[in-house]
C-alpha cells in the first residue's frame, strides 16, 4: 500500500509544481524552480559573459548570480551588450 502512494505522489507532480512564473523581459515564462541567476542564464542558454542583469528592478552584480535566488512571480530583464564599430 505504501508503493501505491508514493506512485501516486509521484504522478501527481506536474511540470506545474516543478516550475514558476516569472516576467522575462516583459513576457511571462515558466522556469524550473530552484535555480539562481548564474543557473537560470545556463538553463536559457544565454552567454553570461555578454549580458547585464536586472531582478525585480535592481541591478544583480555578475558577483552576486550564484546567491540570488530566482523566486515566483520574479520580473527578470536581461540585456545583451553588441559589439560593433
Amino acid at each position: 500500500m505504501m508503493i501505491e502512494t508514493e506512485c501516486q505522489t509521484r504522478a501527481m507532480e506536474t511540470a506545474e509544481t516543478k516550475t514558476i512564473e516569472v516576467v522575462l523581459n516583459g513576457e511571462p515564462r515558466r522556469v524550473p524552480r530552484g535555480l539562481d541567476v548564474t543557473q537560470l542564464l545556463a538553463w536559457l542558454q544565454i552567454d553570461e559573459s555578454r549580458v547585464a542583469l536586472e531582478l525585480d528592478r535592481k541591478i544583480v552584480r555578475r558577483s552576486d548570480w550564484s546567491t540570488t535566488p530566482v523566486e515566483d512571480g520574479a520580473r527578470i530583464e536581461i540585456v545583451w551588450f553588441v559589439g560593433g564599430g
